[in-house]
């Protein structure tokens, strides 16, 4: 059911069209391209590349690798040949990844926006007016439990206070849960948004978002109004915690307003009554038919319309009103309510299929060439933030053949340590980096702003024909005329938003017709057209169509960061996270084989993309060498190499040449040391953990044909005093994903802990104990790497690292003790001594 509803601010009848001359005369021709202006000057400027040193390493350590293979094949000695040929497998594979790894990186490009000209080119013009062109930003929520709402709203209130014209953004938000507590607090939001915003404008104000800013304490002031900002903060301050009190309300203010409403009628199915006596078309409390998960009617509410060119003043400070807006501009941006139609019968494809209908109707409302997405818990930190991708997007260079921006991911409320590793700024900072010196980052998600009608699945201007069109194939795209003759329109960046009446039923059925599950069935949505379907990192292929295609991306990093976000701390969530992504970068392999893609998929981009997917198959050899030291616990002497001690000399070279490499990366990247270190012990806590069950996963869906990894919500925690701070990251959730990572601990502490009791009843040399200790280094190096997994699994007790330390050291001593205690049960006597000469013995890992 479509509603068009009335707002806070005028009649939903002022709502834009679909399209110049699409309404309501009919659907004009299929067009081709309209023409482009031209571009006024170059608005990026690139850096200059910092990874020479990088690439000097990169080769010389590739050049040990081969040496490294060849003494390998020429000696195939070991205690085992079995574990010989595992081991060079795994080795070669290991060397594989590792280049494909580094070949991403090989030429990293900054480019920085220059905001500055952009301001001088498009906004300083002479009618005081902006040409900047138009954005859609598309929101998307679920749960406003598992995703806290409070996070919603601040995204949508920093987005509504960004520092872009107006009149030319529009927010559309989607509730894929239809949730009425969405849609009031979207209410409560835009009310709230009539303060904040002016606020914000009027001093300033960074960040946007008012939790993240009240958060702080003091910020330098930056306004125009010193004298009226303490007042005025202190209002603000005052009218949120009143906002965040009524939408905590919502909670249990609308199912007692529905109880009185339904005691009233005392008929029928308890339903959920909105505030104006009628019911709520979406899920209600109690479901019932019609109005439950996964089967509503559509919905869409316009909660602030489409404001004019003109600006409009605010009043000066009266006793109504303290907060003197007279010289700020009170307009708000365009703001909509989506919930898509559901249907048991219909596959809805999660966020993909949300995200698609977000496409089609913004396309018959604003239809602006530029779209911008975010997850419903990312909000914007600096107002610049849009400017800066337009930048890359308007640029005369390669602009028009942008597919779109990508911004690097960031988090608040994570612990200062990042124990999981949540800030990922190996891939964020310097693998995306890389990328874009090739055809461009991958698309990660959320803080991205796309060209429309690439997301359309149109070529780029570079790859397109003489007699090219825009819509070549009307069928791919639906039945909608209204949105398929939107199209050309998108693709011109100039054509400025306007708002005659569209009240006309024609309007409403065809916004209804796009939000029908059953409308994509024939067409191309899921596949070469929106966002990509069947597959769980739905971001990362998507991105991938675009550039198979010929599209290109740019990686964009500014300070301060552009967007924050929550991130899961708590281990089981982020393994579960880290399941999904490694599950689905498997899936992508083997159903969008990057190897495989056509001939506009650059050639280094095609390898990147190749380790981007295949990285979790690794984990099959790493598991075997993290579970090697078991045959010392039982066996003894075992080596998978000889001479031993060359083989030894070579893995040190290798290894150190490992590390200068990282260092490198750390500079140029602009990494710290803690970021690299934490990028390491979660690759290895994966590799345990997370990474084999994906690669179960996806051979079993390979052979019995079923389906692949399936998409689990993240749970985020929710808003928490300082005194519970972190409460989260101490909670032991259980799973069966930790089992094989306790394994490897134990596996590892127990060989430590054998050699130090055959040590002792062996009869060592001070020599051999010397030897012997260096072999001990791979198992101690194990467990620092799985460090934060430990912790983990200790809840509130890891709060004091240094317990773990000492439990580590009494397991020691306690198999250690177990090994001296059999020894004495099998010779009848224990003997402590040390021999003057002798073969030591060494556990399977010193062979590593």
């Amino acid at each position: 059911m479509l509603r068009l509803r009335p707002s806070a601010r005028g009649p939903a009848s002022q709502l834009p069209p679909s399209s110049p001359g699409a309404l309501p005369g009919g659907p004009p021709p299929l067009l081709s391209a309209p023409p482009r202006t031209g571009r006024r000057g170059a608005l990026s400027r690139r850096a200059a590349s910092v990874a020479r040193s990088s690439r000097l390493l990169t080769l010389l350590r590739l050049i040990a690798i081969i040496l490294f293979f060849i003494w390998r094949i020429r000696h195939p000695h070991a205690d085992g040949m079995w574990l010989w040929w595992i081991s060079i497998v795994g080795d070669f594979w290991f060397g594989v990844t590792w280049l494909l790894n580094q070949v991403a990186k090989l030429n990293p490009i900054k480019r920085v926006p220059d905001l500055a000209l952009l301001k001088q080119q498009f906004d300083d013009l002479p009618d005081g007016n902006s040409n900047l062109p138009r954005l859609d930003v598309f929101i998307n929520t679920v749960d406003p439990i598992n995703e806290p709402m409070i996070y919603t709203m601040n995204s949508i209130l920093s987005i509504l206070a960004v520092d872009y014209p107006v009149d030319r953004t529009a927010t559309y938000l989607s509730d894929d849960g239809g949730s009425i507590i969405h849609y009031e607090g979207l209410l409560e939001t835009a009310n709230f948004a009539a303060l904040w915003v002016p606020f914000c404008r009027k001093h300033c104000i960074e960040p946007r978002a008012p939790e993240s800013y009240f958060s702080v304490k003091s910020r330098p002031y930056t306004g125009n109004a010193p004298d009226e900002f303490a007042d005025d903060h202190r209002r603000m301050s005052r009218e949120y915690d009143e906002f965040k009190v009524r939408l905590d309300a919502l909670f249990t203010k609308i199912p007692e307003r529905s109880d009185a409403y339904n005691a009233e009628l005392k008929e029928g199915a308890k339903a959920t009554w909105m505030a104006d006596g009628t019911h709520w078309p979406g899920t209600w409390f109690d479901p019932a038919e019609n109005h439950k998960k996964g089967q509503h009617a559509g919905i869409i509410k316009v909660m602030l319309i489409h404001p004019g060119d003109e600006p409009q003043f605010g009043a000066p400070a009266s006793a109504a009103n303290p907060l003197d807006f007279s010289a700020v501009d009170m307009r708000l941006p365009m703001l909509v309510y989506i919930s898509r139609e559901k249907s048991p019968s219909c596959d809805h494809q999660k966020k993909a299929g949300a995200m698609n209908v977000q496409l089609r109707v913004s396309a018959l409302l604003t239809n602006a060439p530029f779209i911008i997405n975010f997850d419903g818990d990312h909000y914007v930190n600096n107002s610049l933030a849009f400017r800066a991708a337009i930048c890359f997007m308007l640029d005369r260079r390669d602009g028009d053949n942008t597919a779109f921006v990508q911004f690097p991911q960031r988090f608040d409320d994570v612990d200062p340590t990042d124990r999981y590793c949540n800030h990922n700024r190996v891939f964020f900072d310097a693998t995306l980096l890389g990328l874009n010196g090739i055809q461009g980052p991958s698309y990660v998600g959320t803080g991205c702003m796309f060209r429309r009608i690439a997301v359309y699945g149109i070529d780029p201007p570079r790859w397109r024909s003489d007699d090219f069109k825009i819509v070549d194939n009307a069928n791919k795209f639906g039945n909608s005329m209204y949105f398929i003759n939107s199209i050309p329109s998108a693709a011109n960046q100039e054509w400025s938003m306007t708002s005659p009446p569209a009240d006309e039923e024609s309007i409403k059925e065809e916004l209804n017709n796009v939000m029908k599950c059953a409308y994509e069935n024939g067409t191309e949505f899921g596949k070469e057209v929106g966002w990509v379907y069947n597959i769980a990192t739905e971001d990362v292929v998507t991105g991938f169509r675009l550039h198979r295609t010929g599209w290109r991306s740019m990686y964009c990093r500014i300070e301060p960061d552009a967007f924050r976000g929550t991130a899961p701390i708590n281990l089981t969530e982020r393994l579960y996270q880290i399941l999904r992504w490694s599950g689905g970068s498997l899936e992508m392999f083997f159903s969008h084989c990057p190897l495989l893609a056509g001939r506009r998929l650059n050639f280094m981009q095609r390898i990147a993309y190749t380790n981007m997917t295949a990285y979790p198959i690794s984990s099959v050899f790493l598991v075997f060498y993290l579970l090697f030291p078991v045959i010392w616990i039982f066996r003894g002497e075992f080596y998978i190499q000889k001479p031993f001690p060359t083989y030894v000399l070579y893995l040190v070279i290798v290894i150190v040449m490992t590390e200068l490499i990282g260092m490198v990366e750390i500079k140029w990247a602009g990494l710290t040391l803690l970021d690299w270190i934490r990028n390491e012990q979660f690759y290895i806590i994966g590799a345990t953990a997370v990474y084999p069950l994906a690669t179960l996963h996806i051979v079993l869906k390979l052979v019995l044909r079923g389906k692949g990894v399936s998409f689990k919500l993240t749970a985020k925690q929710a808003t928490s005093t300082v005194n519970e701070k972190y409460a989260e990251m101490y909670i032991v959730q259980w799973a069966p994903l930790l089992i094989p990572t306790i394994v490897v601990i134990a596996v590892n502490i127990g060989a430590i802990g054998a050699a130090i009791g055959k040590a002792i009843v062996g009869g060592w040399s001070l020599l051999q104990m010397a030897d012997a200790s260096l072999g001990l280094v791979f198992n101690a190096w194990i467990l620092l790497l799985i460090y934060p997994f430990a912790l983990g699994i200790m809840g509130r007790w890891s709060k004091r690292p240094y317990i773990l330390f000492i439990l580590f050291v009494v397991a020691f001593v306690v198999v250690a003790a177990v090994v001296v205690a059999i020894h004495a049960v099998r010779t009848g006597s224990v003997r402590f001594h040390f021999r003057h000469s002798g073969g030591a013995s060494f556990p399977t890992s010193w062979g590593f």
